[in-house]
Protein backbone atom coordinates (compact mmCIF):
# COMPACT_ATOMS: atom_id res chain seq x y z
CA UNK A 1 0.00 0.00 0.00
CA UNK A 2 2.38 2.43 1.25
CA UNK A 3 4.81 1.71 -2.03
CA UNK A 4 1.64 2.24 -4.64
CA UNK A 5 1.29 5.90 -2.79
CA UNK A 6 5.12 6.45 -3.30
CA UNK A 7 4.57 5.93 -7.06
CA UNK A 8 1.72 7.86 -7.48
CA UNK A 9 2.80 10.68 -5.43
CA UNK A 10 6.11 11.11 -7.79
CA UNK A 11 3.49 11.62 -10.81
CA UNK A 12 3.81 15.04 -11.98
CA UNK A 13 0.93 17.46 -11.39
CA UNK A 14 -1.48 17.64 -14.62
CA UNK A 15 -1.23 20.81 -16.38
CA UNK A 16 -4.73 21.81 -15.70
CA UNK A 17 -3.98 21.86 -11.96
CA UNK A 18 -0.64 23.69 -12.04
CA UNK A 19 -2.39 26.09 -14.62
CA UNK A 20 -5.93 26.71 -12.38
CA UNK A 21 -4.26 26.29 -9.03
CA UNK A 22 -2.87 29.69 -9.03
CA UNK A 23 -5.44 31.93 -7.20
CA UNK A 24 -5.18 34.96 -9.78
CA UNK A 25 -5.54 32.79 -12.92
CA UNK A 26 -8.37 30.74 -11.23
CA UNK A 27 -10.21 33.93 -10.38
CA UNK A 28 -9.63 34.68 -14.49
CA UNK A 29 -10.94 31.54 -15.00
CA UNK A 30 -14.40 31.81 -13.51
CA UNK A 31 -14.75 35.71 -14.55
CA UNK A 32 -14.41 34.15 -17.99
CA UNK A 33 -16.95 31.53 -17.37
CA UNK A 34 -19.38 34.18 -17.84
CA UNK A 35 -18.45 35.71 -20.85
CA UNK A 36 -15.67 37.34 -22.48
CA UNK A 37 -13.90 40.07 -21.36
CA UNK A 38 -11.06 42.57 -21.81
CA UNK A 39 -7.57 42.84 -19.84
CA UNK A 40 -8.99 46.22 -18.41
CA UNK A 41 -12.04 44.54 -17.10
CA UNK A 42 -10.78 41.72 -15.93
CA UNK A 43 -8.05 43.95 -13.86
CA UNK A 44 -11.06 45.96 -12.43
CA UNK A 45 -12.92 42.65 -11.52
CA UNK A 46 -9.81 40.85 -9.62
CA UNK A 47 -8.34 44.07 -8.86
CA UNK A 48 -4.91 43.07 -9.74
CA UNK A 49 -2.55 45.41 -11.74
CA UNK A 50 -2.56 45.55 -15.66
CA UNK A 51 0.79 43.35 -16.23
CA UNK A 52 0.15 40.65 -13.74
CA UNK A 53 -3.73 40.19 -15.30
CA UNK A 54 -1.53 40.03 -18.37
CA UNK A 55 0.46 37.79 -17.59
CA UNK A 56 -1.83 34.69 -16.45
CA UNK A 57 -3.65 35.33 -19.25
CA UNK A 58 -0.40 34.66 -21.19
CA UNK A 59 -0.36 31.34 -18.69
CA UNK A 60 -3.76 30.58 -19.62
CA UNK A 61 -3.61 31.00 -23.60
CA UNK A 62 -0.36 29.11 -23.45
CA UNK A 63 -1.95 25.92 -21.84
CA UNK A 64 -5.08 26.16 -24.33
CA UNK A 65 -7.54 27.68 -21.33
CA UNK A 66 -8.29 30.85 -22.50
CA UNK A 67 -8.29 32.48 -26.09
CA UNK A 68 -8.25 35.63 -27.21
CA UNK A 69 -10.25 37.51 -30.36
CA UNK A 70 -10.11 41.07 -31.70
CA UNK A 71 -13.11 42.95 -31.20
CA UNK A 72 -15.54 42.38 -34.19
CA UNK A 73 -16.74 46.25 -34.03
CA UNK A 74 -13.40 47.98 -34.44
CA UNK A 75 -10.62 45.34 -34.04
CA UNK A 76 -8.63 47.47 -31.46
CA UNK A 77 -9.61 45.29 -28.36
CA UNK A 78 -9.11 42.19 -27.75
CA UNK A 79 -11.31 40.02 -26.01
CA UNK A 80 -10.57 37.04 -23.45
CA UNK A 81 -12.96 33.75 -23.73
CA UNK A 82 -12.71 30.37 -21.90
CA UNK A 83 -11.85 27.70 -24.34
CA UNK A 84 -14.74 25.10 -22.84
CA UNK A 85 -14.00 22.13 -24.82
CA UNK A 86 -10.24 22.64 -23.73
CA UNK A 87 -11.22 23.19 -20.52
CA UNK A 88 -13.60 20.26 -20.42
CA UNK A 89 -10.81 17.77 -21.73
CA UNK A 90 -8.02 19.09 -19.30
CA UNK A 91 -10.28 18.72 -16.10
CA UNK A 92 -11.36 14.50 -17.86
CA UNK A 93 -7.68 13.92 -18.35
CA UNK A 94 -6.82 15.33 -14.69
CA UNK A 95 -9.56 12.97 -12.79
CA UNK A 96 -7.80 10.24 -15.00
CA UNK A 97 -4.36 10.67 -12.96
CA UNK A 98 -5.92 10.97 -10.37
CA UNK A 99 -8.01 7.33 -10.89
CA UNK A 100 -8.51 5.69 -13.79
CA UNK A 101 -11.85 5.40 -12.72
CA UNK A 102 -12.41 9.11 -12.63
CA UNK A 103 -12.05 9.49 -16.57
CA UNK A 104 -14.36 9.98 -19.05
CA UNK A 105 -16.99 6.72 -19.31
CA UNK A 106 -16.81 5.09 -22.38
CA UNK A 107 -19.74 4.07 -24.55
CA UNK A 108 -20.74 0.43 -24.16
CA UNK A 109 -23.26 0.86 -26.72
CA UNK A 110 -22.06 -0.64 -30.15
CA UNK A 111 -20.63 1.43 -32.60
CA UNK A 112 -23.19 3.25 -34.96
CA UNK A 113 -25.71 3.60 -32.30
CA UNK A 114 -26.91 6.99 -31.49
CA UNK A 115 -26.71 9.19 -28.25
CA UNK A 116 -30.17 8.83 -26.09
CA UNK A 117 -31.00 12.27 -25.70
CA UNK A 118 -34.05 12.86 -23.50
CA UNK A 119 -37.42 14.28 -24.98
CA UNK A 120 -36.65 17.82 -24.71
CA UNK A 121 -38.04 20.53 -26.50
CA UNK A 122 -36.26 24.48 -25.84
CA UNK A 123 -37.03 27.93 -27.10
CA UNK A 124 -35.02 30.64 -27.58
CA UNK A 125 -36.63 33.70 -27.32
CA UNK A 126 -35.32 37.52 -27.30
CA UNK A 127 -37.07 40.41 -28.95
CA UNK A 128 -35.95 40.53 -32.42
CA UNK A 129 -35.01 36.93 -33.34
CA UNK A 130 -32.30 38.33 -35.68
CA UNK A 131 -28.72 37.24 -33.73
CA UNK A 132 -28.54 35.89 -30.08
CA UNK A 133 -31.82 33.52 -30.03
CA UNK A 134 -30.98 32.01 -33.81
CA UNK A 135 -27.33 31.57 -32.82
CA UNK A 136 -28.12 29.68 -29.45
CA UNK A 137 -30.37 27.43 -31.62
CA UNK A 138 -28.00 26.46 -34.18
CA UNK A 139 -25.42 25.88 -31.77
CA UNK A 140 -27.28 23.67 -29.48
CA UNK A 141 -28.91 21.98 -32.13
CA UNK A 142 -25.38 21.45 -33.62
CA UNK A 143 -23.63 20.29 -30.29
CA UNK A 144 -26.56 18.02 -29.88
CA UNK A 145 -26.41 16.58 -33.57
CA UNK A 146 -30.15 17.89 -34.01
CA UNK A 147 -31.60 15.22 -31.48
CA UNK A 148 -33.04 17.77 -29.84
CA UNK A 149 -35.94 19.85 -30.87
CA UNK A 150 -34.43 23.57 -30.89
CA UNK A 151 -36.20 26.80 -32.36
CA UNK A 152 -35.96 30.18 -31.69
CA UNK A 153 -38.47 33.28 -31.97
CA UNK A 154 -39.27 36.94 -30.64
CA UNK A 155 -41.61 39.38 -29.76
CA UNK A 156 -40.83 41.55 -33.08
CA UNK A 157 -38.98 39.76 -35.30
CA UNK A 158 -36.71 41.37 -37.35
CA UNK A 159 -37.06 40.91 -41.63
CA UNK A 160 -33.67 39.05 -41.78
CA UNK A 161 -30.72 37.44 -39.68
CA UNK A 162 -28.75 39.61 -39.27
CA UNK A 163 -25.30 38.70 -41.43
CA UNK A 164 -23.06 39.16 -38.89
CA UNK A 165 -25.15 36.31 -37.24
CA UNK A 166 -24.59 34.25 -40.23
CA UNK A 167 -21.47 34.61 -40.89
CA UNK A 168 -19.88 33.98 -37.28
CA UNK A 169 -21.57 30.91 -37.25
CA UNK A 170 -20.25 30.18 -41.08
CA UNK A 171 -17.16 30.94 -40.14
CA UNK A 172 -16.33 29.77 -36.32
CA UNK A 173 -18.85 26.64 -36.13
CA UNK A 174 -19.31 25.77 -40.17
CA UNK A 175 -23.15 26.45 -39.85
CA UNK A 176 -25.33 27.77 -42.22
CA UNK A 177 -28.16 29.98 -40.95
CA UNK A 178 -28.42 32.56 -43.85
CA UNK A 179 -31.74 31.19 -45.40
CA UNK A 180 -33.64 30.64 -42.14
CA UNK A 181 -37.01 31.99 -41.92
CA UNK A 182 -37.45 34.33 -38.76
CA UNK A 183 -40.52 33.22 -36.38
CA UNK A 184 -42.50 35.71 -33.81
CA UNK A 185 -42.55 33.46 -30.06
CA UNK A 186 -46.43 33.48 -30.87
CA UNK A 187 -46.52 31.00 -34.22
CA UNK A 188 -44.03 28.97 -31.67
CA UNK A 189 -46.00 28.65 -28.83
CA UNK A 190 -48.02 24.92 -28.44
CA UNK A 191 -51.62 25.24 -28.57
CA UNK A 192 -53.45 25.26 -25.57
CA UNK A 193 -54.68 22.19 -24.00
CA UNK A 194 -57.34 23.67 -21.42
Amino acid sequence: MYRRWVRSSRQATPPFVRLAAHPLRWRLLTELAAGDLRVRELTALTDAPQNLVSYHLRQLRDGGLVAAHRSSFDGRDSYYRLDLDRCAQALADTGTALHPGLGRATSTAPPGAEQSWPDRTVLFVCSGNSARSPIAEALLRHRTGGRITVTSAGSRPEPSIHPLAVRVLRERHGIDIGGRVLAGWRSTAPASTS
